[in-house]
């Protein structure tokens, strides 16, 4: 029997993003520092909001959180 390799998309599903941005906004909120490097203006316009935060930094790609699929085993 040949057992196939699976793909794997890289592509991050929206629950998974949704994961992402929410454990690193509750990691900020207990007072883990920034990734980046905001400037006090950039702060104002988002009004020191730890979701708009964490989205910044999702979006820089700079995010120490891994994400691990447990793909389904088949015997095909």
């Amino acid at each position: 029997m040949v057992k196939k390799k699976r793909e794997v998309k890289e592509k991050l599903t929206k629950f998974e993003i949704a994961r992402l941005i929410g454990s690193r906004a509750l990691q900020i909120s207990e007072g883990a520092p920034f990734l980046m490097k905001f400037t006090k203006k950039e702060l104002d316009s988002m009004n020191y909001d730890i979701i708009e935060i964490a989205k910044k930094e999702f979006e820089a790609g700079i995010l120490p959180i891994e994400i691990k699929r447990v793909l389904p085993h088949t015997d095909n």
